[in-house]
């Protein structure tokens, strides 16, 4: 929780001790996009391929406009003008509530194409449907931890709802600043790239019909030896009421506990 990883990676690590954490394995067949997973912290997609000359320097980010805090937009099904491949335009389901009896639905590949074309990148169509899988990975693991959080206050996390929620690129957190002020000064222990996007999500408890407000970094760790790229979430409430406040310094707490009482079994000599 905090932080979550999708396998354990070496070299410079995030403020979570990612080997601690259970790894959880990418749908994707990776094996296609050794080429573009070099970097130690990137969006998994390569973005060179994506953007413009133009539009190069640009952040990377879902392509997927999700500026306003509404649901998710309208997308064409429609082909573009130039199209060459034929991309499904079925919508997958998520595991994410969005009210009471419906869950949020994912763009297909063709709207996720159409969405890349929108903002002038030139998109490698033979692609699109590895980035929608792991744009839906993702999103799922958020989902995921998202949950984890809301056992800590509420019976039943099963009934959490995703009210709405606001896709941020390009605007750091305070969390995240301080991380890579962190990776400034120590290099070797902390990452020193930036989250490549970042996502506000409302979540709403039905049972009392509060709204907490929750901020995920996507960031893109060093890849595993065989090419295949590796992921970490920071996902947490955000520090806008004084209920998240007071779970953010609970859950601190017992992280700094649990680790100092491990630091402690390990120095302890065994007798014979």
């Amino acid at each position: 929780m905090g932080q979550s990883v999708s396998s354990s990676t070496g070299g410079a690590q995030f403020p979570v001790d990612h080997a601690s954490l259970k790894s959880a394995s990418c749908p994707v067949d990776h094996d296609s996009l050794k080429s573009s997973s070099q970097s130690p912290a990137q969006c998994p997609v390569d973005h060179k391929a994506l953007h413009s000359s133009s539009s190069s320097q640009a952040p990377a980010e879902c392509p997927v406009d999700h500026s306003s805090l509404n649901q998710m937009p309208t997308l064409s099904q429609g082909r573009t003008p130039n199209q060459v491949l034929d991309l499904p335009t079925a919508r997958t389901e998520s595991s994410i509530l969005r009210d009471s009896s419906t869950k949020w639905d994912y763009p297909s590949p063709q709207q996720f194409y159409n969405a890349l074309v929108r903002k002038g990148w030139e998109t490698p169509e033979e692609h699109i449907e590895t980035m929608v899988e792991i744009h839906n990975f993702l999103n799922e693991q958020a989902w995921q931890e998202v949950l984890k959080w809301e056992k800590r206050v509420t019976d039943n996390p099963s009934g959490i709802q995703l009210a709405r929620f606001k896709g941020r690129p390009g605007e750091i957190s305070p969390k995240a600043r301080f991380w890579l002020l962190a990776g400034w000064l120590l290099p070797s222990r902390f990452n020193t790239e930036p989250p490549f996007d970042r996502h506000d999500w409302i979540v709403r408890r039905p049972n009392t019909g509060e709204e907490v407000r929750y901020v995920i970094d996507y960031y893109s760790a060093p890849p595993e030896p065989n090419g295949s790229p590796v992921f970490s979430l920071d996902v947490r409430p955000a520090l806008d009421s004084f209920a998240s406040v007071k779970e953010r310094i609970a859950f601190a707490t017992e992280e700094a506990w649990a680790e100092f009482r491990e630091n402690r079994s390990t120095e302890i000599p065994k007798r014979d």
